[in-house]
């Protein structure tokens, strides 16, 4: 799980893709936080990917260095804590403008059951899992 934050924050914009009433939505975002041993993301509770991932949990975002691309799978679970929610905005102070832990529109989500595929064209890809 480390090596997937470190990839994701290194790469700074990665790619979220939800099902839409069976259709693939595919978004730029860039939040990933790590908070009590789980990777997080964040979104608004107004917008079509929080409807999205509430409706139907699979996600799979992917993201590029330059040289090795990630592709992420797994379900987005609702975490509706506080705390939760508090240190995904203390990672990413700049939301703050937009958001804040009690406007009852931010919200988190944890990434579980996830399987990380890191690929090259130089080497075989590399599969990691983790809850």
């Amino acid at each position: 799980m480390q090596r997937v934050y470190d990839f994701l924050k290194k790469t700074g914009t990665y790619y979220l893709a939800t099902v839409d009433s069976g259709e693939p939505r595919v978004r730029p975002f860039g939040t990933i936080d790590q908070f009590e041993d789980g990777l997080y993301i964040q979104t608004g509770k107004v917008k079509p990917t929080y409807r999205q991932l509430s409706a139907c949990p699979a996600f799979e975002l992917c993201a590029f260095d330059g040289n090795t691309w990630l592709r992420l799978t797994g379900r987005a679970v609702e975490d509706d804590r506080r705390e939760a929610r508090e240190h995904m905005l203390d990672a990413y102070p700049s939301l703050k403008a937009m958001y804040s832990a009690d406007d009852g529109n931010t919200v988190v989500f944890r990434l579980t059951n996830c399987t990380a595929v890191f690929s090259s064209f130089t080497k075989e890809p590399e599969t990691i899992q983790f809850m």
